[in-house]
């Protein structure tokens, strides 16, 4: 049974796996009277008291900020006559009021304060109830983990607030556990992973027209469009006395992360220059807050609760529970600044991928040259067409199941070979890919069962279900992921396939949702908890028996672009936007979200493309990993000397695409499906000698020139990516591009001399 985040990558235990202490930690006992600061690289942790309470706040600043935070006001009356006028009694009125590193809610509690019910669930009397008992500080090798514990007496509940900082990253990993010392079972209807608060410290008073909240939306196809909005047009403004908590509550139920809201938010200080922000890393119902009780606002997140995602976890006496990890970075800077940040965090915390890896290679993918209906000779005619391209990788998308023609709908679930397509299996298809100097990929759906499957009959009765019955969204049922029985038959059909046919890589699709959640002794969200384990948990069964296989996270293209799913995959899945125009724009989003090295974006060609198209196309996908599909056997010569000549620049890239950070040029279009407009990313390695810079032009009316200053130093154009309409000219560190009218792309990489 999988059943805790500890179990399951990426958690901040892995970062201390193996690292001997190098001191011994610092215990700090339940006396903190004043601010407890810690420097973590270029931010600062801050674990503040609560007047009149006995727990604590957590908030984050930058280090070179320090000696200008502002003590908040105690009282506002000096600032609203209207309220020195009131009686006595009504007066004084608290400017700040503290805001809990912890936020939970039993069933067993009454509702929170402050009109808050069918709202939030996080302010309540428990919560100002807890007590700070101690607070330990180890120091590791690579990282540094603190870990603060809270005590609700009443019920005898211990928290453990753990943060973990790495060496180098611009972020920290922050994650509560819970467990219940008491005699009873208690009922927990939140628990919250972050609590961010305090702020803006920059500002005495409650910081009126400073703070713009960033997040990203996102539709299938049309993934991370960036939301920058004032806290003032949301209406979380203070009320006069303080009184009300005032939330904007977002995030997404079900097993389909990235729909509609990616799980990050960002609260940026104008004036003073500095952001914060923080993305959780789980995939399944979510939610993050962003609220307002006097002067200042807190970000807060984690598990979709019992209100917005129908979740509600029995505790019994000695039983613990760990919230889904969340990563935390303050920045100077705005939104382009924090998004770097916790992507960078995030690097630290992937686990090794397999040496093929190491390049970046490309991949090619067939699913737009078949559309469904791959073969043996097609996928070999594809394959010989690109010997000597470049690529790497050569995936066999969906279609290849056998399937009764009689029965309407899908397969999945039976995974049986068409052997009219593919004789004999796929042995001697993924023999002669290799002979070819490729590595054979194969497309999965395996959490899914389809009504044409077979096993649909014999093993319902492993399926999830909800009041009872399996648990159905469109064509597709549910394998419940914690059932022994189904786990077996998934290894069985997939495991042993993918090990006995000679694949290296896997593409792992996953196209519905299972909504609210399913049954389960607790709450229908329970059950979704644990099938969102369950689903991690075989990933990490499919590392466990194929160490070297190179897996690729996708959901209908890119619903699963969040860090627990990416920190078992090699890459992910960008978009399911094969050959719209929106392409570059939605790769370039996705640097603030998301390493690109894991971003993979496709360039779908065809004979009757021109060459402005296929540079388009083809520049795009420098935004990130490089993936081709199409009937590229159909290409003409020429087309395939762009093709082969694109690889190659590509290939000179990949070191800044693997490690650097992004600066971004122009705001992009407002339309993903009518763009217009420009747009451009420059990445610098992290060494700082070696540059790519990608641009693209959308349904320009007068063509544009991008003039983009490097970094101090001589630089050389080693490769690029144009048209012949398009042109380039590097005169020291500074570069010039000219797009004509219309559509066009151009990727070009220098390197520092």
């Amino acid at each position: 049974m999988f059943s805790t985040p500890s179990q399951l990558l990426p958690n901040v235990n892995d970062l201390l796996e193996g690292q001997p202490p190098i001191d011994s930690p610092t215990v700090k006992d339940s006396c903190l009277k004043s601010f407890e600061r810690h420097v973590l690289g270029d931010m600062v942790a801050c674990y503040d008291p609560i007047d009149g309470h006995k727990g604590l706040q957590f908030s984050l600043v930058p280090r070179q900020y320090v000696t200008r935070l502002m003590t908040p006001r105690r009282y506002v009356e000096d600032d609203l006559p209207e309220i020195r006028n009131r009686p006595s009694w009504m007066r004084p009125v608290r400017g700040s009021i503290p805001d809990s590193l912890i936020h939970f809610k039993l069933k067993e509690d009454d509702a929170g304060w402050g009109f808050s019910a069918g709202i939030s669930m996080q302010q309540n009397q428990a919560v100002d109830e807890l007590v700070f008992t101690g607070q330990t500080v180890q120091r590791l090798v690579k990282a540094t983990r603190i870990e603060t514990k809270l005590l609700d007496p009443k019920y005898q509940l211990s928290f453990v607030h753990r943060l973990t900082h790495t060496d180098g990253a611009p972020g920290v990993i922050v994650e509560v556990e819970c467990q219940n010392m008491g005699k009873d079972a208690v009922h927990l209807e939140l628990l919250n992973s972050f609590v961010l608060s305090g702020m803006s410290p920059f500002h005495e008073a409650d910081g009126a027209h400073v703070l713009q909240l960033h997040r990203f939306r996102s539709w299938w196809s049309a993934e991370a469009k960036p939301s920058s909005v004032m806290l003032e047009q949301l209406h979380l403004i203070r009320s006069w006395s303080g009184t009300g908590l005032f939330s904007e509550r977002f995030g997404q139920v079900g097993t389909m992360p990235v729909r509609k809201w990616f799980p990050f938010v960002a609260l940026e200080d104008i004036p003073a220059g500095v952001t914060w922000g923080a993305q959780l890393a789980w995939p399944g119902s979510w939610q993050i807050e962003v609220t307002r009780k006097g002067d200042r606002v807190s970000l807060s997140g984690g598990l979709a609760d019992r209100e917005f995602g129908h979740w509600m976890k029995r505790l019994d006496p000695g039983e613990s529970l760990i919230s889904p990890a969340a990563y935390l970075s303050v920045v100077e800077g705005g939104l382009a600044e924090i998004g770097q940040a916790l992507v960078r965090t995030r690097e630290f915390t992937l686990p090794p991928t397999p040496s093929s890896e190491a390049s970046l290679p490309v991949v090619f993918n067939e699913w737009c040259s078949s559309w469904g209906n791959p073969n043996h000779k097609n996928i070999l005619d594809v394959a010989r067409r690109l010997v000597g391209s470049g690529v790497k990788y050569i995936v066999i998308d969906d279609g290849w199941m056998k399937k009764d023609k009689s029965k309407p709908g899908l397969p999945a679930g039976d995974w049986l070979v068409d052997e009219t397509r593919f004789p004999g299996g796929f042995a001697e298809t993924n023999r002669q890919l290799r002979e070819l100097g490729f590595i054979p990929g194969l497309w999965f759906e395996f959490e899914v069962v389809g009504l044409a499957s077979e096993v649909i009959k014999t093993h319902s009765d492993h399926l999830l279900r909800r009041d009872g019955r399996p648990l159905r969204s469109g064509g597709r049922y549910f394998w419940n992921l914690q059932d022994p029985q189904a786990r077996l038959h998934l290894e069985e059909r997939v495991i042993k396939l993918l090990k006995e046919s000679g694949f290296g890589y896997l593409k792992v699709d996953y196209n519905d949702n299972i909504g609210i959640g399913c049954d389960h002794p607790d709450s229908l969200g329970e059950g979704l908890r644990q099938q969102a384990l369950g689903i991690l948990g075989f990933f990490q069964r499919i590392h466990e028996e194929i160490p070297d296989l190179v897996i690729e996270n996708c959901s209908s293209g890119g619903h699963r672009l969040e860090p627990a799913m990416m920190g078992l995959s090699a890459m992910s899945s960008f978009s399911d936007a094969h050959e719209c125009l929106s392409i570059p724009i939605i790769a370039r989003n996705l640097h603030h979200l998301i390493p690109p090295r894991q971003s993979q974006i496709w360039a779908v060609l065809h004979a009757s493309d021109a060459e402005a198209r296929i540079v388009y196309s083809l520049t795009a996908t420098f935004l990130g990993r490089m993936c081709l599909s199409g009937p590229v056997e159909n290409l003409t010569s020429w087309q395939m000397d762009l093709l082969n000549h694109a690889v190659a620049v590509y290939t000179l890239a990949a070191p800044a695409i693997k490690e650097g950070r992004s600066q971004f040029i122009g705001e992009g279009p407002s339309s993903y499906s009518r763009p217009s407009g420009h747009q451009g990313v420059m990445r610098i390695s992290t060494d700082g000698n070696l540059a790519l810079a990608v641009v693209h032009g959308f349904d320009l009316k007068a063509g544009h020139v991008f003039q983009l200053p490097l970094p101090l130093g001589k630089w050389s154009l080693v490769g690029c990516v144009i048209d012949q309409e398009t042109h380039i000219q590097l005169v020291e560190n500074h570069l010039t591009i000219w797009l004509p009218i219309g559509f066009h792309g151009a990727a070009v990489v220098l390197t520092k001399t």
